[in-house]
């Protein structure tokens, strides 16, 4: 319609000038319409309108960004870390409402306030609960639940990390291995055990991680063994020299050790090749984790709402302790008067 129209004010301004100036979506058929001078007070009208409403946008934007508060998941996938995740996360949001900007830099005291709880290896994928708002004060209480995880071990390989990314450090022979062997060892491995976590892992000494030390080739000591709970465990398929594992745990479990111990008993040796979280607590990856596309604060806004059906309510106005052992909850202050910058403090709660 604008095009006719365009058509139609062009012809008729050859005798006269009296055509009407038409909205912002038939801006190109008024400048046809009218001199020079009116055609770039259009344009100007126009482009202030859009600007003006651009902003009241993004103002509203970052009012709905600063008032959600709650538990979420999201979807990692594998590579980064599930600290480098987080800020993945934080970026978009940031970038969709348009802050730090102007009209929030005189808003002092004005925070985003994130975190996860759960670390998920870089090597592996699967759900990541997000807190966000006074959420993050949920996470050590709603994180006490169980974990779901797929694990594919490769028989016959030992490495340092227990995973594909490690060097090999031993190689066995596993052809004599059948199914029933490995269906046979796995009730060793169910119920209230005591498990060695791996030397590359989150866990602490002198107040950095083991993983850290290793990576610089610091002698590190194995931490001793400790008690963790495996509610079920099952062989789900068995093609040598790979088995894929359904494990359903409590907290403080690693994939990796059961992996490697697994080997052990089967007088060869494993590692973990892929490793999914399928469950935390009450989301599972199916129904709750948001993949990358749906990071919007739109799309966050509505799942906050459907997952807060998954916990009671008095949950939510719990405030929970950090716990004093190793568990890593990570989560970050955002001052949105001040610039962003690559020295964003982190604080470990």
């Amino acid at each position: 319609m604008a095009a006719s129209e365009a058509a139609v004010v062009s012809s008729s301004s050859l005798k006269t000038d009296t055509s009407p100036v038409l909205e912002t979506a038939g801006t190109v058929a008024a400048m046809a319409a009218t001199p020079p001078a009116r055609a770039a007070a259009t344009v100007v009208a126009a482009a202030a309108r859009t600007g003006s409403e651009a902003r009241v946008s993004k103002a509203a934007l970052a009012t709905k960004l600063l008032s959600l508060s709650g538990v979420f998941a999201v979807h990692k996938p594998k590579g980064p870390t599930s600290a480098e995740l987080l800020n993945r996360l934080k970026e978009k949001l940031l970038a969709e409402a348009g802050m730090p900007c102007p009209e929030w830099t005189k808003r002092k005291k004005q925070t985003l306030k994130i975190g996860h709880g759960g670390t998920l290896d870089s090597a592996a994928r699967g759900v990541l609960v997000v807190g966000i708002g006074s959420g993050t004060k949920m996470l050590t209480s709603m994180l006490s639940g169980s974990k779901r995880y797929t694990a594919i071990g490769e028989l016959g390989k030992a490495t340092d990390t227990l995973d594909s990314t490690g060097k090999v450090t031993e190689e066995k022979p596993y052809d004599k291995i059948t199914q029933e062997d490995i269906e046979g060892i796995l009730q060793k491995f169910t119920g209230n055990i005591m498990q060695v976590p791996p030397l590359y892992s989150a866990l602490k000494k002198d107040g950095q991680r083991l993983s850290t030390l290793m990576k610089r080739g610091e002698v590190v000591e194995a931490k001793p063994a400790r008690p963790v709970t495996v509610y079920s465990i099952s062989l789900q398929k068995f093609q040598p020299p790979f088995f894929t594992l359904d494990v359903e745990c409590g907290g403080g479990f690693y994939i990796r050790s059961l992996v490697s111990d697994i080997g052990k008993e089967l007088s060869s040796c494993a590692n973990v090749l892929e490793l999914t979280r399928t469950k935390q607590g009450p989301f599972t990856l199916e129904e709750h984790a948001l993949p990358e596309d749906k990071w919007t604060v739109d799309d966050i806004a509505q799942s906050l709402e459907h997952c807060s059906s998954l916990f009671p309510a008095e949950l939510a106005l719990k405030k929970s302790k950090p716990e004093s052992n190793e568990q890593v909850l990570s989560c970050e202050y955002i001052t949105l008067n001040e610039p962003k910058g690559e020295d964003d403090v982190i604080k470990t709660c």
